[in-house]
């Protein structure tokens, strides 16, 4: 049956994730920023995390293993840290977080809390799925990427192998047990509703957001980043974030070999299971346009994103759907254009032609990328408004507010006096 809609100050949140602020990794930001706007709209709010373990070690910062921060109970477990581009390092990382967590959700004292559960680690939410089975355990699925459809893709496991055939089975529980989905796009929710038999009207679409406060546009004669690296007088295009199996750098970075003996530069901020790999296509290509730069500290990011004149947002051949660019959030905030690399039927594509914020590119077509390109350089006041509207949309449909609200939309609805049962 359906109860009263609980208010907003009736909501207890844990949110599970195995990384969290100040580790490095993307999603932790996310989170951080979300908990920290839940409770300042009056919910009580939990995180479960783990220590630093994202990045590389010099990144790692050692943490209280329980602290309030800005309202927000933040309770971090010890795990092993072995390096995670290896997946049996990985593997054990992630369970010895999920054991532990287990453990101290099957025993949590019933404060009518509602569970945020995301896939990092990709099977994070099974746990929730399981410990439904023997108490009271209300949980919403939080969808970034999803497994194991990227390992099948990356050439990790078989297609129709046996771990793939367990996999999709533990994902269909998961998402049969949970109150609500949550994914990042519309390829994702047919997804799961085609892939697990899941009702549409459990499955809602929610971007992820940039902070409009702390990126925000501003000449990249300015970015202290772009004078260290000498980017203020040559067009740069820059890729800033995970250089990981998902994305497609093959056609910019021909597209940089087309343009060798022109005033362009192609800058990567970052780290991933594609650096090696870029590293040596530069070496090799000797494309001394083109940078290859670690991770820049967190504090520093606004800075370093404004440091071009384009921003480069790519996603590879069937990855849609299992994965979202969020880095497209970032690069509209900081106001410009942007160059997207998808397939064609990509909501990546519909956004930036919609919207007239950026151009689009078939994967592949380096040709008619560096065409463009020339022509961005050629016409900077195309670009100049292009990045105008790119703030713009970026402030109507992607802030945190916009996002955290449908956030509290579904959570209520998650909550055990609405949800039906």
């Amino acid at each position: 049956m359906t109860n009263t809609e609980p208010t907003t100050s009736d909501l207890r949140v844990v949110i599970l994730n195995q990384y969290y602020v100040p580790d490095v990794a993307s999603t932790g930001h996310l989170l951080s920023e979300l908990a920290e706007y839940l409770a300042s709209h009056q919910l009580d709010v939990n995180v479960i995390a783990c220590q630093p373990s994202y990045g590389p070690p010099e990144t790692w910062e050692k943490c209280p293993r329980y602290r309030v921060e800005s309202g927000i109970k933040v309770l971090r477990m010890w795990t092993t840290r072995f390096p995670k581009d290896r997946i049996l390092g990985r593997t054990i990382n992630s369970m010895t977080f999920l054991i532990q967590l287990f453990v101290r959700l099957m025993f949590r004292p019933n404060r009518g809390e509602i569970f945020l559960y995301t896939t990092n680690p990709p099977y994070l939410g099974v746990l929730g799925g399981f410990i439904s089975l023997f108490r009271q355990h209300p949980y919403v699925v939080l969808l970034h990427d999803s497994y194991p459809q990227l390992a099948v893709l990356v050439g990790k496991i078989r297609k129709d192998g046996m771990i793939a055939k367990v996999w999709h089975r533990l994902n269909r529980f998961m998402y049969k047990r949970a109150r609500h989905t949550i994914v990042l796009c519309e390829a994702a929710k047919k997804l799961v509703c085609e892939n697990y038999d899941i009702d549409p009207e459990r499955v809602h679409i929610i971007h992820n957001w940039a902070d409009p406060e702390e990126l925000v546009p501003k000449p990249k004669a300015e970015s202290e980043f772009a004078q260290q690296y000498e980017l203020v007088e040559p067009f740069t295009v820059l890729y800033s974030g995970n250089l990981g199996l998902y994305y497609e750098f093959e056609t910019i970075l021909n597209a940089a070999e087309r343009l060798k003996d022109e005033n362009f530069r192609l800058v990567f901020v970052g780290a991933g299971g594609k650096r090696d790999w870029i590293e040596a296509q530069i070496r090799d290509r000797k494309l001394s346009n083109t940078l290859l730069l670690p991770y820049q500290p967190f504090e520093k990011l606004p800075d370093s994103l404004t440091a071009s004149d384009a921003s480069l947002v790519t996603i590879d051949k069937g990855v849609e759907g299992i994965s979202y660019p969020s880095k497209l959030y970032a690069s509209l905030a900081i106001g410009r254009p942007i160059l997207a690399l998808s397939e064609g039927w990509s909501e990546l594509r519909n956004v930036v032609e919609k919207e007239d914020v950026g151009f689009w590119f078939e994967l592949g077509d380096d040709e008619r990328l560096a065409e463009c390109i020339r022509g961005m350089m050629n016409n900077p006041a195309r670009g100049a408004a292009q990045g105008h509207r790119a703030r713009e949309l970026f402030l109507r449909e992607f802030t945190m507010e916009v996002s955290a609200d449908k956030y509290k939309d579904v959570l209520k609805m998650a909550h055990p006096t609405t949800a039906v049962s």
